[in-house]
């Protein structure tokens, strides 16, 4: 694993939800996902329910996007990869947590589904914070130069 491929999944585990953003076929459909990361197996899971037609999206469109954000300390990732839906009930009781019963009353509501992405790609925006971006894009606009306002990379995850 690369430094920076290293560096997308440290970033990622900072944080507990996710922007998902999915094709419906006519247009895009985004929404926050707890987020169940699987670094060893390149996989990132989650908890959908059937009655939220993600799982419909997904399946006929599988390529989907999805949006990791700190905006505090400016760190940023968007993840482009592929879902993938299915009805394994032991990985469900595995993935199911206390703010799964906010939408479920047990894991064994025949509504919920696996979602699996498995990540293509990433960007990453690795910040040094908001108040170091804004001193450096206030030197920036001072001298004429251009802000650092920290690291940015893509990378390959596929």
């Amino acid at each position: 694993m690369t430094e920076d491929t290293q560096r997308v999944w440290d970033l990622m585990e900072k944080f507990s939800i996710c922007m998902m953003n999915t094709w419906n076929g006519e247009e895009l459909r985004v929404r926050p996902m707890s987020a169940n990361l699987d670094r060893e197996r390149n996989a990132i899971r989650f908890l959908t329910d059937t009655r939220w037609h993600a799982d419909d999206e997904i399946i006929k469109y599988p390529k989907l996007a999805l949006s990791f954000a700190d905006n505090g300390n400016q760190k940023y990732v968007a993840v482009s990869g592929r879902g993938a839906i299915s009805n394994d009930r032991a990985r469900i009781k595995e993935l199911f947590s206390i703010p799964a019963k906010a939408w479920w009353e047990s894991a064994d509501d025949p509504n919920i589904r696996l979602l699996t992405v498995t990540p293509i790609g990433a960007e990453y925006w690795d910040g040094r914070g908001k108040v170091a971006s804004y001193l450096s894009m206030a030197m920036a606009a001072a001298t004429g130069s251009r802000p650092d306002l920290g690291e940015k990379r893509k990378v390959s995850l596929g």
